[in-house]
């Protein structure tokens, strides 16, 4: 699924070739995946121009005039992909959800193989309201060490779930989650109140590092994930555990392990990130 690096790389990729351009028409090809009706949505995007592009979270968001926005998750397998002309033939998408068509012939095509993303069209105070159920974004100055050692110390929650939480913190998911644990040297299953200080220090600066340099390698892809020209992010080669149990560890030599908890699976070095006694 799409985390924090990827929906940035793809927000950083729309931006030059969408911003500017109007919505003369969305069409709407997979209702399932609209959070709202297609006889609301279509037309409140109809004729509006796009001001900007942004991020929150694992959400994209295309800013509209007229104080509306464009919300795009993209689930497990969305892409938003831009073209100059209607595109033809092997360059057509598979699995188009919604198209957008732009006064000057391009489009914009929502493709979701597995329909799990979702987009709709949101006011400015519908806006704030859904954003208000986001933690803090994790690469912005107000998340400091600090304030994460305070949140962490009032959860008793393993460590891994509290970072999944996007109201703890906004748009990690269990790749980078599994790769900062890893550079912190804390093991998975850790009751986030038992981290110390220091470790809470060391864990903040692993998860801001890690979403960063996966930014700079234009994101993760594992298998479906491609950035808004269709390219494969380039991160997964410097993955430290994730995706690597049964190999060793980059660090120690130590068979990296797998383990599931709450439905979900964890990557660790046994020997790196020890278990709490």
């Amino acid at each position: 699924m799409p985390e924090l690096p990827e929906a940035e790389t793809i927000v950083r990729g729309l931006r030059p070739l969408i911003v500017g351009r109007r919505i003369t028409r969305a069409e709407v090809l997979r209702p399932d995946v609209l959070r709202e009706g297609v006889r609301s949505f279509a037309p409140r995007v109809r004729n509006r121009t796009i001001l900007a592009v942004e991020r929150r979270a694992k959400n994209v968001l295309i800013l509209l005039d007229g104080s509306r926005r464009i919300a795009v998750n993209l689930g497990m397998t969305g892409r938003l992909l831009p073209f100059p002309a209607p595109p033809r033939g092997a360059r057509r998408p598979g699995h188009p959800a919604v198209r957008f068509r732009f006064s000057d012939g391009g489009v914009l095509v929502f493709d979701d193989t597995r329909r799990f993303g979702t987009v709709e069209c949101l006011g400015d105070t519908e806006w704030t309201v859904r954003e208000a159920r986001f933690g803090p974004e994790p690469l912005g100055d107000g998340w400091t060490a600090r304030a994460l050692h305070v949140a962490l110390s009032g959860s008793r929650s393993p460590v891994r779930s509290w970072l999944l939480d996007q109201r703890r913190v906004a748009g990690v998911g269990n790749i980078y989650a599994a790769e900062a644990l890893f550079l912190a040297g804390i093991h998975p299953q850790r009751p986030a109140s038992s981290l110390t200080k220091t470790e809470a220090t060391a864990l903040h600066g692993a998860v801001r590092s890690v979403l960063s340099d996966a930014i700079d390698e234009g994101g993760t892809t594992i298998r479906d994930y491609r950035n808004a020209i269709g390219g494969e992010g380039g991160y997964a080669s410097l993955l430290w555990v994730y995706g690597r149990d049964g190999e060793p560890c980059r660090r120690c030599g130590t068979a990296v392990e797998r383990i599931v908890f709450a439905n979900r699976s964890a990557f660790f070095c046994p020997r790196c990130q020890p278990a709490a006694r």
